[in-house]
């Protein structure tokens, strides 16, 4: 707003001409259209966080009026969250899943991936499509050879471990975007690295990973995302074991338990969200970057 104030009008005889007046007229109108659509667009996405903070901060009886404000501010509504047999211990379980299996997941996924963008042998073309078809099979498909293979052979049912241990032989999605961000690193990093006699594990560590770090925090963003809020697994795999639970899973039960306590199941759920949205705020800049850059080169 400050540049379109500061800029110099067309003078003729030191009187602004009708065709710079206009173009004034025009480039103010324009500024104004589109900040204002960027505040609607926002307030589009804000709101339903805005009505479920309030509504987490009303009394019982409130939530079930057409009342937007609470009439009295009821802060005691999260600790009571909180002395929910169980509540803790979600959260301790789901650390244990998103934490782990994020860590294992990019571990494993990276020498994979860095080997399908850096290294010429045979068969490189066909394992790179055997990676995206794997990205193709839903989990449904394979649930039940799985479940049969880690509750039956395994006896690990009723716990986590039958959807963390998987993570550490790699995950297809994240092999495919790591690969797409290896392949914007210059060989010529790679091939001077290993002039100065670094082998392929040295030259992995000491020179790819501090330049693919983009990548592998939009990796480690994704896995996350997807291992806090994951149902799917957790349902069934740990459904049966209740100190096992997680928290998208234990957050069903909660409010099942408080279906008329509306005020105390949107605390639990601002509770759940509150992590995911404050890693990606603190991370979105590496994040962005990172899924920007995998499509550069293929």
């Amino acid at each position: 707003m400050t540049q379109l104030l500061e800029r110099k009008p067309e003078l003729s005889g030191g009187v602004v001409t009708p065709a710079a007046r206009t173009a004034r007229r025009k480039a103010f109108l324009h500024w104004i259209a589109v900040h204002t659509l960027g505040v609607t667009v926002a307030l589009f996405f804000l709101l339903p966080f805005v009505f479920l903070f309030l509504t987490s901060l009303m009394n019982d009886q409130q939530t079930l009026t057409r009342d937007l404000i609470p009439d009295t501010w009821e802060w005691s509504n999260y600790s009571k969250v909180f002395d929910t047999p169980g509540f803790l211990t979600w959260w301790r379980n789901t650390l244990l899943y998103a934490g782990l299996g994020t860590l294992l997941t990019v571990v494993s996924s990276l020498p994979v991936a860095y080997a399908l963008a850096k290294f010429r042998f045979r068969g490189r073309n066909l394992s790179l499509m055997l990676v995206i078809s794997m990205m193709m099979l839903p989990p449904q498909v394979i649930i039940i050879p799985m479940y049969l293979f880690w509750a039956k052979q395994l006896d690990l049912s009723g716990t986590l471990w039958p959807l963390i241990i998987p993570m550490a032989f790699g995950d297809a999605f994240s092999i495919f975007l790591l690969r797409q961000f290896l392949m914007t690193i210059p060989n010529e990093y790679v091939d001077a690295a290993k002039v100065d006699g670094c082998g392929e594990f040295r030259t992995l560590i000491r020179v790819v990973v501090p330049m693919a770090k983009p990548g592998i925090a939009a990796v480690a963003l994704f896995q996350f995302f997807y291992a806090w809020n994951d149902y799917f697994g957790p349902q069934i795999y740990a459904s049966e074991n209740p100190g096992a639970w997680t928290l998208s899973y234990g957050l069903e039960s909660f409010k099942g338990a408080h279906h008329t306590d509306w005020n105390l199941t949107m605390a639990a759920t601002l509770l759940v969200m509150a992590p995911v949205i404050l890693v990606f705020f603190f991370a979105q800049k590496a994040f962005v970057e990172g899924v920007t850059l995998t499509g550069v080169k293929g």
